[in-house]
């Protein structure tokens, strides 16, 4: 296992034990014989049901997420940026911005290859755009999924 995927195994373990001593605490508040004390442990039920969710759906992510690009490297279509860098390592905004707008005209032009949304994801996290590169990715992983059933 690779660092990134260490850390989040082990975060969603420490999620998780949350979640169950919540779920513990709601049941033990349903079962005081007090109006309150039931709806707040009723209530108390929600948190563990959205967290579950949430990390279901991230690690779903991640792991669509890393197939596609496993497909990506073994093409060899990787883009590579031709960035201006600061010091620190990361891209110059303006720099990654004219790679963006590039990425952005081919994912444009090419809607229904999702190698394009991929690469726009990846433009659009070098500009610095963190939620607008995991919506392209979604619209990716949509597209190849789509792709993967209409070739079954």
């Amino acid at each position: 296992m690779t660092n990134p995927k260490v850390g989040a195994v082990l975060l969603s373990f420490i999620t998780l034990i949350y979640l169950y001593l919540m779920t513990n605490q709601a049941i033990t508040l349903i079962q005081i014989d007090d109006w309150i004390a039931k709806t707040m442990g009723v209530v108390l039920f929600g948190l563990p049901a959205v967290g579950f969710w949430a990390i279901f759906r991230e690690l779903k992510f991640g792991l669509q997420t890393e197939k596609l690009a496993k497909i990506v490297r073994a093409e060899g279509r990787w883009p590579i940026f031709e960035l201006e860098l600061r010091p620190s390592g990361r891209p110059i905004r303006e720099s990654a911005q004219k790679v963006f707008a590039d990425y952005s005209d081919l994912a444009q032009k090419q809607p229904e290859d999702w190698h394009s949304w991929f690469n726009l994801s990846l433009a659009y996290d070098a500009a610095g755009d963190g939620r607008r590169a995991r919506q392209s990715m979604r619209t990716a992983i949509e597209i190849a999924n789509k792709n993967r059933l209409q070739s079954s």
